[in-house]
């Protein structure tokens, strides 16, 4: 069975889950949230155990079978979470794909994300074993009206809307990128909250991730450069970019660094738990440098002044936000404290 991707919610509402789901595709974010909403219907289905699987050079096709028809002490239903980031499963894989296709195994759900598939993968014995019996979800990328309307939902989610002109400049400014699109409407409901956004607000925005970006603050910060980073929040403060902004992107790099080491700290190998999370291969060299500086003291430190960093953007404690902005930026260095 295949699906579009804006069928994956009605499916999963109104259907029984498939014991099979492919989703292949070069969009990330699109791809994210897709799996997301399959691993979330399968959590409310009762399938409540999961382990997740990296084709990499640690990973043996043995391991898929063993995981399917090994009894689970712990529940009676799980997901089997398999990734292929080249889009091929090899000789090897596709053999194991095939004959898990044809002895289902009971009370397991498999989620294969996937890059694109080549043409001919599509008529390969393995695929259409899968296809037989599960559903399959190519995602492309968007453009034109497919493209607006995705933004047209996304800002809906956040309780946010706009006209056609505020659209197109939105639509212009992230150039189809999705992963970006996201960020610059999550930063909108930041400066504006829920409303109405014509494109003056929309283009004060844009314009200023344009002069200064607060993504490369978060790589400074990953990287953990003090130098670097007082800098770029300078900058940002003489440009007057909005502090809730800034605050935005430092929590969300702690925040990140706290869900790997907690899921790290569980038994999962390290690119294994940086995959779930969608991080960049570029990215996951700054990732894996701040995982092994910064321990949960010094994220916990991080997390509480931001909480007061929060209080003081809203006047709802005394003190200068920029000042506790720089204290948390430092504490991801050497610099600002404890590492540990």
């Amino acid at each position: 069975m295949r699906l579009k991707p804006e069928q994956t919610t009605q499916h999963l509402r109104g259907n029984k889950l498939a014991p099979v789901y492919l989703v292949s595709g070069d969009e990330p974010q699109q791809i994210a949230e897709i799996t997301d909403a399959i691993r979330k219907a399968a959590q409310e289905a009762g399938y409540l155990e999961r382990e997740i699987f990296s084709q990499d050079s640690g990973f043996s096709w043995n391991d898929l079978p063993a995981a399917a028809y090994a009894t689970s002490l712990f529940a009676d239903r799980k997901v089997i979470d398999l990734r292929l980031p080249s889009g091929s499963p090899g000789t090897e894989g596709a053999k194991v794909l095939a004959a898990y296709c044809e002895r289902l195994p009971e009370d397991t759900l498999l989620l294969i994300t996937s890059g694109k598939l080549a043409t001919a993968a599509l008529k390969t014995r393995w695929f259409q074993a899968l296809e037989r019996v599960g559903v399959f979800i190519q995602v492309r990328p968007l453009e034109g009206e497919d493209l607006q309307r995705w933004l047209q939902q996304r800002l809906q989610l956040r309780g946010l809307n706009t006209d056609n002109e505020g659209l197109k400049l939105l639509t212009a400014r992230i150039e189809g990128n999705l992963l970006a699109a996201a960020q610059e409407i999550e930063k909108l409901y930041i400066l504006y909250g829920a409303g109405f956004l014509d494109a003056v607000k929309i283009a004060d925005a844009v314009a200023d991730s344009s002069r200064y970006d607060v993504f490369k603050l978060a790589d400074s910060l990953l990287a953990g450069h003090p130098g670097r980073i007082t800098k770029i929040l300078a900058g940002l403060k003489e440009e007057d970019v909005a502090p809730p902004v800034v605050l935005w992107s430092i929590t969300r790099e702690a925040r990140l660094l706290c869900k790997l080491k907690r899921e790290i700290a569980a038994g999962k190998n390290r690119d294994a738990a940086m995959q779930a999370q969608q991080i960049w291969d570029k990215r996951k060299a700054l990732v894996g440098h701040a995982l092994e500086r910064l321990g949960e003291t010094a994220l916990h430190r991080i997390l509480v002044l931001s909480a007061k960093a929060d209080r003081e953007i809203k006047g709802q404690q005394p003190g200068d936000p920029w000042q506790s902005l720089l204290q948390i930026c430092l504490l991801f260095t050497a610099i600002g404290g404890l590492q540990r």
